[in-house]
């Protein structure tokens, strides 16, 4: 019925840059690269995160099938930037087309993927059930559906039962999310873990970092990472605090989203704060409070850069974003009060005193201070936390072995290659 307003949609979308002109034809199915020949496994990803996460898996499924090409989908400009720049040979990275019938259509009668898996909660029913029509196998892959979201669903269990049923297989994060697609009618369901806590440690430019480290010299300093609205705020105002015990901190920000950069240092600036903003060439000097960085894609360089990290999205309704990036990367963490969308990760990372829990900036303050003065309490926190990253990995091997089988038979000369895609 919205199916005439779709159009409308892409344009507003194209108005306020959230579409990428020059392929926006993709959001009505069209492609922009031919199809390979051989078995084509299509992956569908939302976002930034949820696009990274594949990455070990496709490796994994490289391995056992040197015959298959890859497609991923998402939705998201920053999505598409990353994953031209981390997407291996045989891999195409398309724009999902909106969940309209005709360009759902369009999208698979051109791609007919032997198997496609839905990476966590994107329920499109246009395009799953497409795909259904069209013979593709469907897997629900690192499956999450929190409390709301059940609540939601339970009053259109026919509508979700009738979703669901178009999934070969149903692979949930954590026992949470399997039992309530268990009661929503999922089949095939297994647990094999979250594929976010197995992904590769974040990269970063070694030269761009031996510049900054010259540059902050010794300064002592903590990065708040993947922060959304308002997060900036309670950063700023837990920088203030610090500064009357740490006179020459440095507070790093890294937004979530860096086209929010410009009114983030305005307001930083309001609140009489010295800001040096990353996207407009800004280096730290020594009056820096903060080091804006507003850049796409070195979350890395950060955590790399910093012995303490605040995990963004974990003050506001969003649920947190992936402590084990930073527990990856020598990092002792510090959690906000919402961490529901990790909250497998944050309990064990809690439960061994390799993060900490904050609810105010009184908290924050008290918190950051007492690792910024006490470094050896500072590093055992640090490894702790990447004791706990290390007993993570081992999900996208099991996903990978439950794959395999829903697959064409491989060709005679298909036989397991010793490495990766390159």
């Amino acid at each position: 019925m919205a199916g005439p307003l779709a159009e409308h949609l892409l344009r507003r979308r194209l108005a306020h840059g959230k579409e990428d002109p020059k392929r926006i034809s993709e959001r009505r199915g069209e492609p922009s690269a031919a199809r390979p020949e051989g078995p084509l496994l299509w992956f569908h990803c939302a976002s930034v995160g949820e696009s990274l996460s594949v990455l070990p898996l496709i490796d994994h499924l490289s391995i056992a099938r040197r015959d298959l090409h890859f497609l991923v989908t998402s939705g998201t400009l920053t999505s598409a930037q990353l994953m031209a720049e981390r997407l291996p040979a045989r891999v195409i990275h398309q724009f999902v087309p909106l969940d309209h019938p005709t360009y759902c259509r369009r999208f698979l009668a051109h791609w007919h993927p032997e198997l496609g898996i839905i990476i966590e909660s994107e329920l499109w029913p246009n395009l799953i059930l497409t795909a259904q029509e069209y013979g593709v196998r469907l897997v629900l892959a690192n499956a999450r559906l929190s409390a709301s979201s059940f609540k939601g669903w339970r009053k259109a269990r026919k509508s979700i039962g009738r979703l669901l049923s178009a999934f070969d297989l149903v692979l949930a994060q954590e026992e949470k999310s399997a039992e309530r697609f268990r009661l929503l009618g999922a089949a095939n369901l297994s647990v094999p873990g979250n594929l976010k806590d197995d992904a590769l440690p974040l990269p970063f430019d070694q030269e761009t970092l031996n510049t900054l480290s010259k540059q902050l010299e010794n300064r002592p300093r903590w990065v708040a990472a993947s922060t959304h609205e308002t997060e900036e705020d309670l950063v700023a105002d837990t920088h203030a605090r610090l500064k009357q015990d740490v006179p020459d901190l440095l507070t790093i920000i890294v937004p979530r989203h860096p086209g929010r950069g410009d009114s983030i240092a305005r307001d930083l600036i309001a609140k009489g704060l010295h800001v040096a903003q990353r996207s407009r060439g800004g280096v730290p000097q020594a009056t820096t409070d903060i080091y804006l960085a507003d850049t796409l894609g070195e979350m890395g360089l950060f955590y790399r850069l910093s012995p303490i990290a605040l995990l963004g999205g974990s003050f506001v309704d969003v649920g947190g974003h992936n402590p084990l990036e930073a527990a990856r990367l020598d990092c002792a963490i510090l959690l906000g009060p919402n961490m529901f969308n990790f909250d497998v990760s944050a309990t064990n990372l809690l439960e061994v005193g390799a993060a900490v829990s904050a609810t105010s900036s009184d908290d924050l303050a008290t918190a950051v201070l007492d690792l910024l003065t006490n470094k050896t309490e500072c590093n055992a926190r640090a490894e702790k936390a990447k004791k706990v990253a290390e007993q993570a990995t081992g999900v996208a091997a099991r996903i990978s072995e439950m794959l395999v089988p829903l697959l064409p038979p491989a060709q005679p000369d298909s036989s397991p290659i010793r490495g990766p895609l390159q």
